[in-house]
């Protein structure tokens, strides 16, 4: 489930741009040095990104590391970092890197989301709220739906739940067809018993966005609490047949 924002994959043009430069008399090598440091840090930082959400987090760390090594003024290795650390229940080093990063960069969105997301995990929820509501500000973000989800996500695990079903109906509004808030939204019906909604919900969710284990086993709970088996069934051997290795899968065949 998308609760992250990542360094976009880069579109690489510094080396282009270096080699232009080299024509400019005015041009310093102490300048082309610092570029040079600087695409680095990018390069091993969206690396990190990459090898973080497949789970390969030891090559993820190498390569973060690399990153600060290349460019200590580069905040997305610090967000990357933190997340790795949040990852690693290593809290205090976590914070530290998220903070870093905005320490470097005070207006990026994507950062302040990240770490409004671990305080909220840490059931630091005022924390958290006000780090996505200062990502929500920016009028430049370009995924306000991602920081409006999971403020969402803050009030429903501090058991505010109409504002939780009020920011994933605003996630909603800022993009239609994002799964995560539908899913959200289906789940929050389901556990106040809103059957009907949270069917409703899982059904825009089949035609608007891709399966995913969590989608697949929520499917499967509720056609069984609504007592329809072989709807509940196609959900497991969807499940099963997509994501075998999964959490959910493993869950499914461990049920009786």
């Amino acid at each position: 489930m998308p609760r992250f924002r990542f360094p976009a994959l880069l579109l690489v043009v510094a080396l282009g741009t270096l080699a232009g430069c080299a024509q400019n008399a005015s041009v310093t090598p102490e300048s082309k040095q610092a570029a040079e440091n600087l695409h680095r840090a990018k390069v091993m930082t969206d690396l990190a990104a990459a090898y973080y959400q497949r789970g390969e987090i030891r090559v993820a760390l190498s390569q973060v590391r690399q990153a600060i090594e290349a460019d200590k003024r580069y905040p997305e290795a610090y967000d990357v970092l933190g997340l790795i650390y949040m990852d690693l229940a290593e809290d205090k080093l976590a914070e530290e890197n998220f903070r870093k990063a905005l320490d470097l960069d005070p207006k990026n969105s994507d950062i302040h989301n990240n770490l409004g997301y671990f305080y909220c995990t840490r059931g630091r929820y005022k924390e958290g709220l006000e780090q996505l509501q200062r990502a929500l500000q920016n009028p430049l973000y370009r995924t306000p739906e991602l920081a409006m989800y999971n403020s969402g996500i803050c009030h429903e695990k501090e058991g505010d739940m109409a504002a939780a079903e009020a920011d994933f109906r605003r996630a909603l509004t800022l993009r239609p067809d994002y799964g995560p808030a539908m899913l959200g939204l289906g789940k929050l019906y389901y556990a106040q018993n809103r059957l009907a909604e949270a069917e409703k919900q899982m059904l825009r969710y089949g035609q608007l966005a891709q399966p995913t284990p969590q989608s697949l086993w929520f499917g499967v709970e509720l056609e069984r609490k609504l007592g329809r088996k072989a709807q509940a069934d196609a959900y497991a051997e969807q499940l099963r047949k997509l994501f075998p290795d999964s959490p959910e899968a493993q869950q499914l065949n461990a049920a009786p």
